[in-house]
């Protein structure tokens, strides 16, 4: 369990998992099972170890049932799970029971020699137990995610139904009492949507959530302008456009979340990741050095096949009307090597087959080398562009003089400079997409690439958000809430640019080996995600996890101390548990069935956060700054920070 699973082992539950929670709720579980069915091959053990076998045992079958009881409490809430939950709970308690016979003390004799106790125990029953207790308490941390996804979607929808509310709304007092609700029901999914997010072993997952939650981050600040100024401007049509664009993108990031924790794939991953220059790359590299092994590995017309593509993959770089003569160039001579080199191997390749030859050739093994070069020469070169153009851009867009235009023109009633101004910022938005796009095919790493994509479709969305704001305020130039709402579409471009400066460092990173597969967002967001998981239990909740806080420490390493040293073997049921994948995160219900397993949190640290959470609330403050520096304390979350400071400094504007 150490390593990553890798492997599609399910035990006789069938399931398959996809989170770390689950693994590491399993993890020492498996752990002192393995410890269990190893000492078996010793079966002389002294008293003091034999007592420790025994207390491993009782540990192991009163753990499950504590652990049991509060799947069966779930299954009483959740009638839907009922049938299921009841069973692997029975099979759980089961072979807890049979774990804890098998180590019974009563079963062990002494030795007429020395004095010392055999065991007798049967090891085949240990091991069948084993699997089943394994098997049984996965299939009820799995089922009790069902729940989690659960609360998601009911999560989704509450959002769903308000934000229909606040888009029909027509008056300003009605909208400020909605939008409240809106902002807690919003807050109660980005916790429910961050843990997912945290918990996911999937890097691709984990970035399309990422995404998808900093689009309704964003988003939240510019409904709330976006809907003040079309109610204070009810029959101006710029502002209706901007208001209703807002709303669309915030349904189609809800929509996202929920068809990556339901493994949807309507509109997904199958579109999301187009096929890149990297990837190609790497494929095509890979496929060629297999021929050294195994000259039938692949057909001369699949090598060729593979190079056609991803030459023409490059064409994104050559017909782009931002790529230098002098790039384009170097470019198309590199394709030119590649396809050079690539044919000299056809060559070897074909005369070393007609030799009944087992292996490369020496002929053959000089053309690999030489295709692989050359087709890592025009990886350098691509990447070579898209950096330096993305870089380029960074420089010339950090001093943004459309957007100072914009506004200046905006404020001055000004709608023909609005409208030259306008065609500038458009262009740059063009730039900017299509710089995206090169980035995505060299960025290395999957999760990269659906950053990039993201930074593209958002350039893409908010640069017209920014003119029919522009626009608006050009039409009602003394209006203070149309020339709040250009400011904040302002920044959201400005907070792209500064996530793109980013990206743009990870990518380099990957490039030069210097970092592994992470995607920019999880990096983003983790850390405040994980902080507030920490803190956010209420007393209820604090209740709650007293009465369920499972001493589980009797599968912990104090054991193994006293235990003599018993031989480490590999085990059937120990490989299988290595290798089992991890399908969803925990949340309420499903927190404490880990805490069943692993009692890693101390009662006393949470008693001594919950008091400083209450303290911290009933500290007063005034004015801006105070908020803003006492919110983040109590939750830190960027969500919290934005709903609560936006109702107490901006509703009543």
């Amino acid at each position: 369990m150490a390593s990553s699973p890798c492997g599609n082992s399910n035990f006789d539950s069938g399931l398959e998992i996809k989170t770390r929670s689950v693994e590491q709720t399993l993890i020492p579980l498996v752990s002192q099972i393995t410890t269990l069915i190893n000492h078996k091959d010793k079966p002389k053990k002294s008293e003091r170890t034999l007592a420790a076998i025994h207390r491993v045992g009782q540990a192991v079958s009163v753990a499950v049932g504590r652990f049991v009881a509060v799947g069966e409490a779930i299954a009483t809430e959740n009638q839907e799970l009922k049938d299921e939950m009841g069973q692997a709970c029975f099979e759980a308690r089961r072979a807890g029971d049979a774990i804890a016979q098998l180590t019974d003390v009563g079963s062990a004799l002494p030795s007429q020699t020395d004095g010392r106790v055999t065991v007798f125990s049967d090891r085949t029953g240990m091991v069948k137990a084993a699997r089943l207790l394994l098997s049984s308490v996965t299939k009820v941390l799995v089922l009790a995610d069902r729940i989690v996804i659960k609360q998601i979607i009911t999560s989704r929808n509450k959002v769903l139904v308000t934000l229909d509310h606040l888009e029909r709304v027509s008056t300003f007092q009605e909208f400020v009492q909605i939008f409240s609700q809106f902002g807690n029901e919003m807050v109660e999914f980005a916790h429910l949507t961050g843990d997912r997010q945290n918990d996911l072993k999937d890097e691709k997952k984990k970035a399309r959530m990422a995404a998808a939650r900093a689009v309704l981050e964003k988003c939240t600040m510019m409904l709330l302008t976006a809907s003040k100024t079309c109610l204070r401007h009810p029959d101006c049509e710029s502002a209706r456009i901007n208001k209703d664009a807002v709303f669309h993108r915030m349904r189609c990031a809800l929509e996202q979340v929920i068809e990556i924790v339901t493994e949807a794939r309507s509109c997904g991953e199958n579109k999301i990741l187009p096929a890149s220059i990297y990837n190609g790359i790497k494929d095509f590299k890979s496929g060629v050095e297999c021929l050294r092994e195994n000259l039938y590995s692949m057909s001369p017309e699949s090598v060729d096949s593979q190079l056609e593509a991803l030459v023409e993959r490059t064409e994104d770089f050559t017909d782009s009307a931002y790529t230098s003569h002098e790039q384009r160039q170097a470019i198309l001579s590199l394709c030119q090597l590649v396809r050079q080199d690539t044919q000299q191997l056809m060559h070897a390749w074909i005369e070393a087959q007609s030799v009944h030859a087992k292996e490369a050739t020496e002929d053959m093994e000089v053309a690999i080398l030489k295709t692989c070069q050359s087709v890592s020469d025009l990886r350098r070169e691509l990447h070579k562009v898209a950096v330096g153009r993305a870089s380029d851009l960074l420089k010339v867009h950090g001093e943004q003089l459309p957007l100072r235009a914009l506004k200046a023109a905006g404020a001055e009633g000004n709608l023909e400079a609005v409208a030259e101004y306008s065609r500038t910022l458009t262009e740059q938005k063009e730039q900017l997409v299509e710089t995206c796009r090169l980035l995505c095919h060299v960025s290395g790493t999957e999760p990269l690439e659906i950053t990039c994509i993201h930074a593209e479709e958002t350039f893409h969305v908010i640069g017209p958000q920014i003119i029919s704001a522009a626009q608006t305020l050009a039409l009602h130039p003394s209006s203070k809430i149309a020339k709040e709402n250009l400011e904040v579409f302002c920044e959201a471009w400005e907070s792209q640019l500064c996530d793109m400066a980013l990206l743009l460092r990870e990518i380099n990173d990957v490039f030069e080996g210097r970092r592994g597969c992470h995607s920019l967002f999880p990096q983003k967001h983790s850390a405040n995600l994980k902080t507030a998981k920490a803190v956010k239990l209420d007393a209820e909740e604090q209740t709650s996890m007293a009465k369920l806080g499972l001493e589980l420490r009797l599968l912990s390493s104090d054991v193994d101390t006293e235990v003599e040293k018993w031989e480490e073997q590999e085990h059937d049921i120990v490989r299988q548990s290595q290798s089992l994948p991890i399908v969803t995160t925990q949340y309420t219900n499903t927190h404490m069935l880990r805490f069943c397993i692993c009692s890693f949190l101390k009662m006393e640290k949470l008693v001594a956060l919950c008091q400083q959470l209450q303290t911290g609330a009933k500290t007063p403050v005034q004015g801006k700054t105070a908020t803003f520096q006492k919110v983040p304390t109590l939750r830190p979350h960027p969500f919290v920070s934005l709903f609560v400071c936006t109702v107490v400094m901006k509703m009543n504007q």
